[in-house]
């Protein structure tokens, strides 16, 4: 995979590393616990926990390729790194809404999850995400097209 991150590193939002074996097993636990909240009808936890498995399995990719996110907004950077990839764009850009939206009911005094956002987050789309980026490294790996 070719791909230019200086403009990244140059602006400080991320920084090479040692590289690392990619693993979302953590990511897949955040989606399990993300559904067991969802079941307890604990709506906001439940979006978190699903955000923080695709934030998982977004820093892992990263480490995979050698980079990290620093800086005070280090989730915006995995997003923005993501980006640059050519990895999914309409799941970045969904999952980039969900951290702005998670940052209200985590920092903020808003209730703001609903049970039918919950639903579509968890079960519809964390899911999805962790799986093609699972893809998406295999192909990466192998230099092939992976049949989805």
């Amino acid at each position: 995979m070719k791909v230019n991150f200086k403009e990244l590193l140059d602006s400080k939002r991320i920084e090479e590393v040692e590289k690392e074996e990619f693993n979302a097993d953590l990511a897949e636990k955040d989606i399990k616990s993300a559904e067991h909240n969802f079941s307890s009808e604990d709506y906001n936890w439940a979006v978190s926990i699903a955000y923080n498995a695709v934030l998982r399995a977004s820093r892992s990719f990263m480490f995979h390729l050698g980079y990290r996110p620093i800086g005070k907004e280090h989730h915006k950077n995995v997003f923005e790194f993501l980006r640059k990839t050519g990895f999914d764009i309409e799941l970045v850009d969904y999952f980039d809404n969900i951290r702005k939206a998670r940052n209200q009911f985590v920092y903020g005094e808003i209730e703001s999850a609903s049970r039918e956002n919950a639903k579509e987050v968890i079960i519809d789309m964390a899911g999805k995400f962790v799986l093609k980026i699972r893809t998406f490294v295999l192909k990466i790996r192998t230099g092939k097209e992976v049949v989805k």
